[in-house]
């Protein structure tokens, strides 16, 4: 059975990357590649070890998002509610395997509220689902 190779162009088209960048992972050692006179040659099976994989999705070990939201117009006494629920509700999810983290910033001159919301897509989902939610009840 005959291998496949590629070029160092063959495999930045293939990875979404710079050809510089294959380049230096092929000189640091990192991607294996064979030198053919002046270039250099990588085998299919070295590309599917440099990505972790036999040509499908690499699986990732963590997946998160981030979210910023303002909320505009609110007052001391409303912001303040806010945040105590948000952040209780972020506290009795902070339990899971996949922590949740939320922050809340209060701009006092513009009557505005700042939440900065890091975790599990999921989560971070209903955590703004749950602003949406109680600001609709603010205002």
């Amino acid at each position: 059975m005959q291998q496949e190779y590629y070029s160092v162009e063959d495999v930045a088209g293939l990875l979404g990357l710079h050809v510089k960048t294959v380049r230096g992972y092929v000189r640091d050692g990192k991607l294996k590649a064979t030198r053919i006179g002046k270039q250099y040659r990588i085998a299919r099976a070295d590309v599917e070890a440099f990505t972790g994989g036999g040509g499908g999705a690499a699986s990732p070990s963590r997946v998160e998002v981030s979210a910023v939201v303002q909320v505009e117009g609110v007052g001391r006494g409303d912001a303040d509610r806010l945040v105590t629920a948000v952040l209780a509700a972020a506290g009795a999810w902070s339990g899971e395997s996949r922590p949740l983290w939320v922050q809340a910033v209060r701009d006092e001159s513009r009557s505005a509220l700042r939440f900065v919301v890091l975790g599990p897509p999921r989560r971070v989902g209903d955590v703004l689902g749950m602003i949406e939610e109680l600001t609709g009840e603010v205002r």
